[in-house]
């Protein structure tokens, strides 16, 4: 399979046009959906402390004989660590965890207003990019409000903000803010799990014109959004079909029609970073 094209970030590393998800692959199982993925072409593997698979990506990655400057290793910090040491030395444990000597981006998972401690852990990343132990830092879920208190307290501003993204759910405010701030717009649950919009006349339609998947067609509509898709799928057949979404292109009205499907509040479970919490 042809290289996935790459972004670069404003840090000035790159990372890949598509990731892959891992939540929620875990144990023997979890590590071969992970080979599998890596196996197929993924370069962008996406995990969290709160998924609770970070050694199985590690193990992953260890079989894969990949070198390991070909791979961009996403983890995340809980809402638990947010304090400042906490921060760190959560860091230090998914290095453990993952059998790495640094992560190449590192999240904030959620920003947790009513804790209201998330600059400090924008804070520890900062430093710990400074360190070496983080390659590139940024943060998930994040709204423009949150964006400015940390870029205005520590002068740094995220490379990546991971939110939730589908045709259900397009973010067009929250893309025009990073456009704005230089952030590159990273989307879970790309296609929208049960909502995902396969037999829409919008997507049936473009898949039927480019002959490619519905899947195929959602996960192009994020290429040419500047969204960066991490969709999750176990079966070998699905993630190579699923990263294979460079050698079609949408037309303007295509693209259109998909984010017509958007709602006002599409979002899958009520995660609005304002209001909800994960520790």
């Amino acid at each position: 399979m042809a290289d996935t094209p790459t972004y670069t970030l404003n840090d000035g590393t790159t990372i890949p046009a598509i990731g892959f998800g891992t939540y929620p692959l875990v144990g023997d199982d979890g590590t071969a959906a992970v080979l599998s993925a890596i196996e197929t072409g993924y370069r962008l593997i996406d995990t969290a402390v709160n998924y609770d698979n970070e050694t199985e990506v590690g193990e992953a990655i260890r079989r894969s004989g990949v070198p390991r400057d070909e791979l961009v290793v996403t983890t995340k910090i809980p809402g638990r660590h947010h304090g400042y040491d906490d921060a760190i030395a959560s860091v230090r444990e998914s290095l453990d965890r993952l059998g790495l000597e640094r992560t190449d981006l590192h999240l904030i998972h959620w920003p947790n207003p009513s804790q209201g401690r998330y600059v400090e852990a924008w804070r520890a990343l900062v430093q710990l990019q400074q360190d070496g132990l983080v390659r590139s830092i940024g943060v998930s879920n994040f709204t423009e409000e949150h964006l400015a208190r940390i870029i205005d307290d520590t002068g740094v501003t995220p490379a990546v903000n991971q939110i939730e993204l589908h045709p259900r759910f397009p973010q067009e405010h929250m893309r025009e803010v990073h456009e704005r701030l230089g952030i590159r717009t990273e989307a879970w649950s790309p296609m929208g799990k049960r909502r995902a919009p396969l037999t829409e006349d919008a997507v049936r339609g473009a898949a039927e014109a480019h002959d490619v998947s519905p899947g195929q067609v959602i996960l192009r509509w994020h290429v040419q959004l500047g969204s960066l898709p991490v969709p999750k799928s176990v079966d070998p057949a699905r993630q190579a079909q699923n990263l294979d979404v460079f050698g079609f292109e949408l037309t303007d009205d295509e693209m259109a029609a998909i984010s017509r499907l958007g709602e006002s509040d599409g979002r899958l479970f009520g995660g609005d970073p304002d209001t909800y919490e994960e520790m």
